[in-house]
């Protein structure tokens, strides 16, 4: 697998996380791969053969080339069926939604065209153009180009939202709710509001998401030497909470969750 991540120009930084590209030559002894939420909200074109999603144990369906992938409330399989060639932007939790205005809510968990996100001239315009460029750089500047463009036209986010988003990134996700917003029951409604509608899920879910992504990192970069200590640096109450939460998102135990043959592409996201 080759991996690469790419900085965003400077007037996006605040608002896409990076760019990144992912080459998978086909093998037929390829596993199924989980795919874990991260808290981000991405937009990824296909250049390759298609790629399964899978909705059961055996039932699926084949991804859009060009879609937008909501806000994740837990975790799902996907498998190519031939070659994977594939450039994709991640977004900061509150990021995209200065580009839409659609309520992200009705994302949540989906595969979106991107056709039925944006303008569909548009939206096809981009795809023909990142299909027919001839490299990565190339394709990030068509890319860039289209979202400036449209951070332009559209509303921006609630400070509400981003202040949060961004004290629950800060702090891993390990800060309670009702600590940013001191008690105050009238802003969470506020909060609860406006999140559903321009980050997709609900603050504690976000902040859930993002701790587990901590715990992730920590486990595969094994800067630490047992799941007590992760749960201790991550602020869980203690070891039970840390799987109950990450079997609630992953599926699986921590300890399964490393050397798993289905978490092979999942685990080189935190390397």
């Amino acid at each position: 697998m080759n991996y690469q991540t790419y900085k965003p120009h400077s007037d996006l930084e605040a608002l896409v996380k990076f760019y990144w590209t992912l080459e998978v030559p086909f093998d037929v002894n390829n596993q199924k791969q989980k795919i874990i939420p991260d808290g981000c909200i991405e937009m990824t074109f296909n250049l390759g053969d298609k790629i399964k999603r899978y909705v059961s144990e055996t039932e699926f369906i084949f991804n859009p080339n060009a879609m937008v992938m909501g806000q994740r409330t837990k975790s799902y399989y996907i498998e190519p069926v031939g070659n994977v060639d594939t450039i994709a932007i991640c977004f900061y939790p509150h990021g995209f939604a200065n580009f839409v205005n659609i309520p992200l809510e009705n994302l949540v968990d989906q595969e979106t065209p991107i056709q039925d996100v944006f303008n569909e001239v548009q939206a096809n315009q981009l795809e023909q153009s990142i299909i027919k460029a001839t490299n990565t750089k190339e394709r990030i500047e068509i890319i860039e180009a289209f979202l400036l463009n449209k951070l332009n036209e559209e509303a921006t986010i609630e400070n509400i939202v981003k202040t949060t988003v961004d004290t629950l990134i800060t702090t891993k996700g390990s800060t309670p709710i009702r600590v940013i917003l001191k008690d105050n029951l009238s802003k969470r409604r506020q909060l609860e509001r406006h999140f559903k509608k321009q980050i997709g899920i609900s603050p504690k879910q976000l902040s859930k998401v993002i701790r587990l992504q901590a715990t992730l990192q920590m486990l595969v970069s094994q800067k630490s030497e047992t799941l007590t200590d992760i749960a201790y640096e991550n602020e869980y109450f203690d070891q039970n909470h840390f799987i109950k939460d990450f079997k609630e998102f992953v599926g699986i135990t921590p300890k399964e969750f490393l050397g798993n043959e289905n978490m092979a592409l999942s685990t080189l996201f935190y390397k």
